[in-house]
């Protein structure tokens, strides 16, 4: 640590009570009291330093009586005027990182200039403010000294100077190597850690070096050194890593997830009061770089969570809510449910905040989603379905995840339920049984399976709830669930069954229009050995083709039971065989054992026009 010795009489100050006494022989002509401090003290070692106690002392009365000087209002207190004191009379002193600033103040206060004397207290206490300057813990130190002093320190620009150094420094790391700490401008030759008046312990030149350092100070003081930072051009990482780094460290429920599982957010193992804890989430929040992806989207959901605790102000909350929007892609399930903390607690979570959020990431995918939803089909037959190939899908299996936990809930009401469900566009999803595990749970707690609180639904409700889902992305077993679902309205249940069938019909058709060629193919070709014996051709078009046949008679099979629970359905509802006949979905008989399944499908094959018509007619007949 930088230091500056001065004067080079011996001590004469001694702490008697309250009172400081000076021992030079000579009895005390004047009383400085400063709070609950005073000094014995004289004249005229005072009044050769300093214009204001030459002042002072000339407007008190009588020559012989003690006289007695009030000066509560000087900066730095009894402490700054005990070193003033000793630079007055010559004693030892020494300045320091910790007192140069208040005795800068009070040296200024006390207007302790040039014209009292060379080399007097503001000279001394200017020139080594400029010389630790240069050192990153020295002004580190003398900027958390400026706020006992604050508005003295700020008329004489310490504060902003001190706050300057530290950007420079912070925004060039090739600054801080080797200038970490100053040395004392009188220092002594034992100290192993210098060498010629330079620190040897430097810092980390990563970026997060100063990370820790700059989270000491003040609010107020880091607000200004940020400030200054981002007016440097500084990388946005960085400073929001700075920004998290300080929240974290004030509000150390940020970090740490058993507080949000125990539902104490708001005051977890922190020193600061709800009122700090509340300004301090606004102005970091205001603080944040607005650069998609910048600020980590966990820290945000539990600055929102937080602030939703704290009751920070709309603005806060509406700002947190955007940025977490823009890449709502990169939130984790369980920090999306975020409890109800409202005065009306509709619903256990708060679900009009996801709703908000979910409607912001739509926004600024609006564009993206325009230019690659024709390609999202051709990329997953590329990659692989089970690969998440872009933001919006992403979005979709979380709002599959985080509606599959908040429909149990018998206070979620229908319309809300589907306005969160049917925000996600129908291409982001390649299936679309996530939709349909929602819609199965929502009309099980709508039938009282789960509790008696939550109204009845009615027909028209369920085919509401039922068209936010896709039944030509349903998987087969989706189909199947579905299509055996009790609770399932019947218009859906033949748009199920329905599709299930033109899906198998297509998929025959186009395997045997493959037969044809393959036929034709073995007829130009027969001397090409096909099939071979020693298992050496994993992908020979045969086998693929007996394959596709077995796959075919197992759908077959399963469309078949689907229509004889359809029968039985609509055994007391004649009505439904008309709409099954303008579907085209013509019950056939099962079929006898000595019979090929595949013969009938071959002699009639779908055009791809037919294909189109009978899905139009459907649509048309169920809507």
């Amino acid at each position: 640590m930088a230091s500056m010795k001065l004067g080079s009489k011996s001590e004469i100050f001694y702490l008697y009570g309250q009172s400081w006494q000076c021992s030079t022989g000579l009895p005390s002509d004047v009383i400085i009291e400063i709070g609950d401090t005073s000094f014995h003290l004289h004249k005229f070692p005072l009044i050769s330093r300093s214009k204001v106690l030459e002042r002072l002392m000339k407007d008190l009365s009588g020559e012989n009586e003690k006289s007695v000087l009030e000066l509560h209002d000087l900066p730095g207190g009894a402490k700054a005027f005990l070193h003033v004191a000793k630079f007055c009379y010559g004693v030892k002193m020494e300045l320091t990182p910790s007192n140069v600033v208040p005795l800068r103040c009070a040296a200024e206060y006390l207007q302790m200039s040039e014209d009292y004397g060379e080399g007097n207290m503001i000279i001394q206490t200017e020139n080594f403010l400029n010389h630790i300057f240069g050192y990153w813990t020295d002004t580190l130190k003398a900027l958390k000294t400026c706020e006992e002093v604050l508005p003295f320190a700020e008329e004489l620009h310490i504060a902003s100077r001190c706050i300057h150094s530290l950007v420079l420094k912070a925004a060039d790391p090739s600054l801080v190597s080797l200038t970490i700490s100053g040395p004392s401008i009188v220092q002594s030759p034992e100290d192993s850690d210098m060498w010629n008046g330079i620190s040897l312990t430097s810092k980390e030149t990563g970026e997060d070096w100063w990370f820790e350092d700059v989270s000491s100070l003040s609010l107020p003081m880091y607000r200004r050194f940020m400030q200054g930072a981002i007016a440097r051009h500084m990388k946005p990482r960085r400073v929001a890593g700075s920004l998290v780094y300080y929240a974290k460290k004030h509000i150390p429920s940020l970090g740490s997830q058993s507080s949000f599982q125990n539902g104490n957010s708001a005051a977890f193992k922190s020193n600061l009061s709800e009122a700090d804890q509340r300004n301090l989430i606004e102005e970091i929040v205001d603080l944040l770089p607005n650069e998609k992806g910048i600020t980590p989207t966990k820290f945000l959901l539990r600055s929102l969570r937080t602030a939703m605790a704290l009751y920070a102000s709309s603005s806060c909350c509406a700002s947190l809510e955007k940025r977490i929007g823009a890449q709502l892609d990169e939130a984790d399930l369980e920090d999306l449910l975020i409890p109800n903390i409202g005065y009306s607690m509709e619903t256990i979570h708060d679900v009009d905040c996801v709703q908000r959020m979910l409607d912001h990431f739509m926004i600024v995918e609006h564009d993206d989603i325009d230019s690659t939803s024709n390609d999202i089909e051709e990329e997953r037959r590329i990659v692989g379905s089970s690969q998440r190939l872009t933001p919006m899908t992403k979005v979709a299996d979380l709002m599959d995840g985080y509606l599959a936990e908040v429909a149990p809930d018998v206070n979620l009401k229908l319309p809300k339920f589907q306005s969160l469900a049917a925000v996600i566009p129908d291409n982001a999803r390649s299936l679309d049984d996530g939709s349909w595990s929602l819609i199965s749970i929502f009309l099980i707690v709508s039938d009282n399976i789960l509790g008696n609180t939550h109204p009845w639904m009615t027909d028209s409700e369920k085919e509401q709830i039922c068209r936010l889902m896709n039944c030509q992305k349903l998987s087969l077993e989706a189909s199947t669930h579905a299509a055996q679902n009790e609770r399932l309205p019947l218009r859906a249940v033949v748009q199920v069954l329905f599709f299930e069938q033109l899906k198998l019909r297509t998929s025959v058709a186009g395997w045997f229009f493959a037969s044809d060629n393959l036929d034709n193919s073995q007829n130009l070709n027969g001397n090409l050995p096909l099939l071979r014996n020693d298992g050496n051709t994993p992908h020979n078009p045969v086998i693929a083709f007996d394959n596709m046949k077995e796959r075919v008679s197992e759908l077959e099979k399963e469309c078949l039971s689907m229509k004889q629970d359809l029968e039985k359905m609509m055994k007391s509802k004649g009505s439904w065989n008309m709409i099954l006949k303008k579907l085209g979905c013509r019950l056939m008989p099962k079929p006898s054992n000595n019979s090929k399944v595949s013969k009938p499908c071959r002699k009639s094959k779908i055009s791809p026009a037919s294909t189109t018509q009978m899905e139009e007619n459907a649509m048309a007949a169920v809507n």
